[in-house]
């Protein structure tokens, strides 16, 4: 029986192993972009940075060091040199399709880091596993920049898993809608009519402003945004403003709010501070060709008829008024149940009471109502 040469000995002391074979490696070397590993053959294995894995230029000297182990997968077993060559992100996408293909079973949440943002979507990787995110499926809103979500971590569930065509998408939505759902329940479960709330500025329009609650929107109508007037809530709010508001109303998921609360109510004192005979001041509002809307204070506005205004015949207020005038005049009438004040500049100079009886008749006798409804009316036609 012949003996066996040392280098035979030597080559049988080695394990055999194959392409697609999953071996536990030792590194002995790291460089930026490769790391050799001793991996019980007659070769040391090679793993470059391209098959470590598919995040580019990683330094792979930062990652690992002499000494770790490693498991990796045989690429090629001589790849010409007489190096086998390895790859890690492979076996770890095997396993990370796995672990994808249980997440999408389970419904389970995963979390991971936006790796790229692009033109249609998210891009974030589990497990060396690229998951698609489409812009669709990132909000329950409209996202017109999906930059901000760019290496923030983020939630999602598995909503498509075809490992064939290497399709994986996620779904940041409907977990967003569910904690919403879930927050709204709470919300109307703890809030009444009547409630002093605090919320945050979501949104400012026109007409109002959308108070995110936590859990659901209110509408702040700008009718009550103050006792007084409003002329433009963007010139009031912003977005991201915390304010404490009063819940007027609930109607289903409705909430209408209110910033009018009844302490603060300017109507409450009206009745000693404006009473018939009352010498007061305020500014010009707002003019009409029927008179003047004098602000007593935020929240009370005065009617100074046309006919009140002076002694002398005048044929409009502008003629002799502008908007923010200052005006001193006598309180004619006060209906408190109506909230309706008429003054008068022309009772301060009257000399004889039946000439400020006549006075206080032509006031009586002017529909006023009517006149504010012509205004609005004729406002409505200009917009």
């Amino acid at each position: 029986m012949s003996e066996l040469t040392f280098e035979q000995m030597l080559e049988e002391s080695f394990k055999t192993i194959h392409t697609g074979e999953v071996v536990e490696g030792t590194v002995i070397d790291v460089k930026p972009e490769e790391i050799i590993l001793n991996i019980g053959y007659k070769s040391d294995g090679v793993l470059t940075r391209n098959e470590y894995t598919n995040e580019p230029n990683v330094d792979l000297t930062t990652v690992t060091k002499p000494g770790d182990t490693m498991e990796v997968k045989v690429l090629k077993v001589n790849d010409g040199e007489g190096q086998v060559l390895l790859t890690y992100k492979r076996l770890a996408a095997d396993r990370g399709n796995k672990r994808i293909e249980e997440a999408y079973n389970n419904r389970e949440v995963l979390k991971a880091k936006v790796a790229q943002v692009l033109d249609g979507g998210l891009s974030v990787v589990v497990e060396e596993v690229r998951i698609f995110i489409p812009a669709s499926l990132v909000s329950d809103t409209y996202e017109k920049d999906l930059n901000k979500y760019a290496g923030q971590e983020i939630e999602f569930v598995i909503s498509e898993y075809n490992p064939k065509r290497r399709r994986y998408i996620g779904d940041r939505k409907q977990l967003i809608m569910a904690e919403k759902a879930e927050l709204q329940k709470k919300l109307f479960e703890t809030i009444k009519v009547g409630d002093t709330v605090e919320g945050t500025v979501k949104n400012v329009t026109d007409f109002g402003a959308f108070i995110d609650l936590g859990g659901c929107d209110g509408l702040l109508h700008i009718s009550e945004m103050s006792w007084g007037r409003v002329e433009n809530p963007k010139k009031v709010f912003k977005v991201g403003d915390v304010v404490k508001v009063l819940i007027k109303e609930i109607s289903g998921t409705k909430i209408a709010l209110s910033l009018k609360f009844e302490d603060e109510n300017p109507w409450k004192d009206a009745a000693s501070k404006y009473a018939i005979g009352n010498v007061v001041t305020g500014k010009v509002a707002r003019m009409t060709d029927f008179g003047a809307f004098i602000e007593l204070e935020a929240g009370i506005d005065a009617l100074l008829h046309v006919s009140q205004i002076s002694k002398e015949h005048i044929e409009k207020p502008a003629d002799v008024l502008k908007v923010g005038e200052e005006v001193t005049a006598k309180v004619v009438d006060f209906n408190e149940t109506d909230k309706k004040i008429s003054l008068s500049v022309k009772a301060m100079f009257a000399s004889e009471p039946e000439e400020q009886k006549e006075d206080d008749a032509d006031i009586a006798s002017v529909d006023i109502e009517a006149m504010i409804a012509n205004e609005a009316a004729d406002e409505d036609a200009e917009a």
